[in-house]
């Protein structure tokens, strides 16, 4: 137990920070909005170009680092095994890097492009629309997993190779900070994790807690609204709760095993029902166009029509996976004993794009098929009354629709819960003094930022009911990311700079 004693100083520090914030924002919740849309446009305007130039850096030093004599680097033992399975790694890793945010916006994020689309393309066109099917695969693609592998590797050399015995964020910057691992600056660097942890977490929570709640809602005949979407997340949070206590094999690994195979019969079921040709067509297109136009993508600033498009959402979303990864980096990390550089950057580029692909191609072009043919004014919906409501009405249209929605809902539950299942595992982690490699932080402090992740997107919603608008609560939630993020990514350059001097030296 003295090994796995509560970092109180980071512990506390952390959870004042969730009160200073929440309760201000709880209190003023009419005006917070306005302030939040100021703040969000400022960081975007002065400061989004740097995410552009991120993403692209750290594409291009993992493509190097696979490539290089470093590739074959081992986390943990020469001759030591993967601890777990890869299809079981693979569905980890998924479950934790994407959650149900990912349900959420696969089914509607094309239309945002189709009405306001990128490039002075004329919305509503065949351009317009054929960017609408493209540009998911781009935000949750390859730049998104890479975000999420750097911290990976960075965290996992120095606790498995160098033996550290904490498993923190700040073990990434452990060349700079030379074995002072529980001062001033690591502490900081820790803080900055746990601070842009609950903001990304809570950011997916309120994401898909109203888009579970539509769905509950309409299985139930009751009406959705904020009380029923505060249970959905006490639900959410009850799960990840008792996973939690069952701990990482028993929990998280057989939540996620079983996820990924309810989510890929879910997939399979809306391909075969639905318009097969027109979805494998248009997904072959949509890689095809981002193939083609990925470097454009990624360097696109629109400095001539100054649209939005690129700090509405390109920023917005590399914020999001900046904010989201460490935590993620840290889980995978602990998943990942006994494999390879080479074999986690593979992975993680491949498999995680390529899972996150496959809901864009079958559920959002299923709602753009609904939309072109006019079986269903999606894009109305949406503006009259909510990204959930037209989720539940795109799957309403299904065969055996009940069926269909009641796993949709139950696999967006099982989603939200391995995410804040996985980020409470880390955020008890980083609140621990030591932590050996194979150990796992104390259940109870799991459980508590199991519960403490829940009263962030709790509040955000609160403040979007005051919107003047049904994006409003996204807007709070965009500005949430936006901020957390921006610290995290300068502490990306160190840790950057401390795995290359790291291995060099070892290698020596």
């Amino acid at each position: 137990m003295e090994q796995r004693r509560i970092d109180w100083p980071t512990f506390g520090t952390c959870v004042a920070i969730i009160l200073v914030v929440c309760i201000p924002l709880a209190l003023t919740a009419e005006t917070a909005g306005p302030l939040l849309e100021n703040l969000y446009d400022y960081v975007a305007n002065e400061f989004g170009i740097l995410y552009l130039l991120a993403s692209v850096a750290a594409i291009g030093f993992l493509l190097w680092l696979a490539a290089s004599r470093f590739g074959h680097v081992k986390l943990g033992e020469p001759h030591e095994e993967p601890e777990f399975p890869t299809l079981s790694w693979i569905a980890m890793l998924f479950c934790a890097g994407v959650g149900a945010g990912l349900m959420y916006w696969c089914a509607i994020e094309w239309s945002y492009y189709y009405e306001n689309p990128p490039f002075g393309v004329e919305p509503r066109s065949t351009e317009a629309t054929e960017w609408a099917s493209t540009y998911g695969l781009f935000h949750w693609g390859f730049t998104a997993w890479a975000f999420y592998c750097l911290p990976t590797i960075a965290i996992g050399y120095p606790y498995y190779v160098r033996k550290l015995d904490i498993l923190r964020f700040s073990s990434s910057c452990n060349w700079f900070l030379k074995d002072n691992d529980h001062g001033l600056v690591a502490r900081f660097i820790d803080f900055l994790f746990m601070i842009a942890l609950i903001g990304g977490a809570s950011t997916g929570l309120g994401f898909s807690a109203p888009m579970i709640a539509a769905c509950l809602g309409w299985l139930l005949d009751i009406e959705s609204g904020f009380e029923l979407e505060v249970g959905v997340m006490l639900l959410c949070v009850s799960l990840f709760v008792f996973s939690v206590w069952l701990g990482l094999r028993k929990g998280i690994k057989r939540l996620s095993d079983i996820n990924m195979y309810l989510a890929l019969g879910l997939l399979l079921f809306v391909l075969i029902v639905g318009p097969t040709i027109f979805l494998v067509k248009t997904s072959l297109n949509g890689v095809g166009l981002m193939t083609q136009n990925f470097f454009r993508m990624n360097f696109w600033t629109d400095p001539f029509t100054e649209s939005g498009f690129v700090e509405s959402w390109t920023i917005f979303y590399w914020a999001w996976w900046i904010a989201f990864a460490p935590y993620v980096g840290l889980f995978i990390t602990r998943i990942s004993r006994g494999r390879t550089i080479r074999q986690i950057i593979s992975g993680m580029l491949i498999f995680g794009s390529l899972g996150s692909w496959i809901f864009y191609m079958v559920l959002g072009n299923y709602a753009l098929f609904l939309q072109l043919t006019g079986a269903l004014d999606f894009i109305n919906i949406i503006n009259t009354l909510s990204g959930s409501s037209a989720i539940v009405a795109t799957l309403e249209t299904l065969p055996l629709a009940p069926l269909v929605i009641t796993v949709f809902a139950f696999v967006s539950i099982i989603f939200a819960a391995t995410t804040y299942d996985s980020a409470s595992y880390t955020l008890a982690s980083s609140a621990t003094l030591h932590l050996k490699a194979g150990d796992d932080p104390a259940r109870w402090h799991r459980v508590f930022w199991a519960f403490a992740l829940a009263i962030m997107p709790i509040t955000l919603i609160f403040i979007g009911r005051y919107a003047e608008n049904p994006g409003g609560a996204l807007r709070a939630l965009q500005v949430i990311l936006l901020v957390v993020s921006l610290p995290i990514l300068a502490v990306g350059v160190m840790m950057t700079i401390s795995l290359v001097k790291s291995l060099k030296a070892d290698i020596r």
